[in-house]
């Protein structure tokens, strides 16, 4: 059989499961209303949480370091990739999470992944929360300690599993801070509290909460008083820009810089990307006016779709899993709101769980009332039409 034909193959049986996928073009910039594939919509499903993406002062600051220094890095940090600009970040991202130091990767997923099949040795063992992202995932696959999964965000099992695992080295806890698909906060203190307990450390992926959480947006850290060993970030998402970073001790950050071949391999960010995202932070340390906005407008969304009968996942974050079950029924429903000029794509396994394909809302501070208010229409009458509601 050819290749070609034997991944037909393979394709199709996708497509009969409902779990094909394509692209949506976005026509415009990162705003609340976009031309998809040409098509006006209003998105609630970027990670564009504090609507920097778009924001005049990042720009600005990346357009005067592209004329100075180019388009690309030319190279990785460790040969011709390393700027003033990436040191001037590195330190405002350690200022910013209130740790000695900070080291940039390329982006989020890297940073995960070459943290986590770094540190841990063989002898060691890994406990991963079971919701955890697929970079924390491949992380674990690459690194030479086993892996333990615990059941998400429960203590009692987590608990547990460190008293199964007593035997290894070293045991080393991994979380997202906000779980992508459920939305769901992990319960950072009791971890750490329990981490400390069993001599274990805590390694805590901050993607969907750094510039979110805590009284200054500085992520789960904050927002429950506490240190964890490792904090890895994106500025992909409410920092609007792209990349990621781990901050912690200037031992960890020295070891990662040695070690960490997803950092030593990768060709560096891009000066200009730097300067944006050292502008973005300066913006969301002067004001908490953005995050005001984003947490009023995800209560309304949560409040109201639970109060039609929908079936609403998660804490207070911007992510609003809404769960619809049948992963054809929720393309079904994508492609309504789709219809009514929303665009909010429908989430189905692998990513997540069968039986929980979803709706998986993301709000942003952008977003104005009329918009919401014509989500929320949208959402009553299809779930209506659809006999999703009563």
């Amino acid at each position: 059989m050819m290749l070609d034909e034997w991944l037909s193959q393979r394709i199709e049986k996708t497509k009969e499961a409902g779990l094909y996928r394509q692209f949506r073009t976005m026509n415009t910039a990162p705003l609340p209303e976009m031309l998809v594939d040409g098509q006006s919509q209003i998105v609630f499903s970027s990670n564009n949480y504090l609507g920097l993406a778009n924001d005049r002062r990042l720009i600005y600051a990346a357009e005067a370091i592209l004329h100075e220094f180019g388009v690309g890095s030319s190279g990785s940090r460790l040969t011709t990739g390393h700027t003033d600009w990436h040191q001037k970040l590195e330190e405002k991202i350690a200022r910013f999470k209130q740790t000695e130091a900070s080291l940039l990767f390329s982006s989020g997923f890297l940073a995960n992944v070459g943290v986590i099949s770094s540190l841990p040795e063989k002898g060691d063992v890994i406990l991963s929360d079971q919701l955890n992202h697929a970079s924390i995932i491949d992380g674990c696959r690459l690194s030479k300690a086993d892996t333990v999964v615990y059941n998400h965000i429960d203590m009692n099992d987590l608990e547990g599993k460190l008293k199964e695992t007593v035997s290894y080295k070293r045991r080393f806890i991994v979380t997202d801070g906000v779980f992508s698909m459920d939305g769901t906060i992990a319960p950072l203190d009791r971890i750490i509290q329990i981490a400390k307990q069993y001599g274990a450390y805590v390694i805590v992926d901050d993607a969907h909460a750094t510039g979110v959480l805590g009284e200054n947006g500085k992520g789960t850290s904050e927002y429950f008083g506490v240190c964890p060993d490792v904090v890895i970030g994106t500025l992909s998402k409410a920092v609007g820009t792209e990349g990621g970073f781990v901050a912690g001790s200037k031992v960890l950050i020295d070891f990662l810089l040695n070690n960490a071949r997803t950092f030593i391999f990768q060709t560096a960010m891009p000066p200009s990307i730097c300067a944006a995202s050292h502008a973005a932070l300066e913006v969301i340390e002067e004001s908490n006016e953005k995050r005001q906005l984003l947490f009023a407008n995800v209560k309304k969304i949560k409040n109201s779709l639970e109060e039609m009968g929908f079936i609403v996942k998660g804490d207070l974050t911007p992510i609003i899993p809404v769960i619809i079950g049948d992963s054809q029924d929720a393309v079904m429903f994508a492609e309504k709101l789709r219809e009514n000029g929303i665009y909010a794509p429908a989430i189905r396994p692998p990513t997540v769980p069968n039986g929980e394909s979803r709706i998986r809302l993301t709000v942003t501070s952008a977003h104005a009332s009329k918009e919401i208010d014509y989500l929320l229409e949208c959402f009553h009458s299809i779930g209506k039409e659809l006999n999703m509601i009563g």
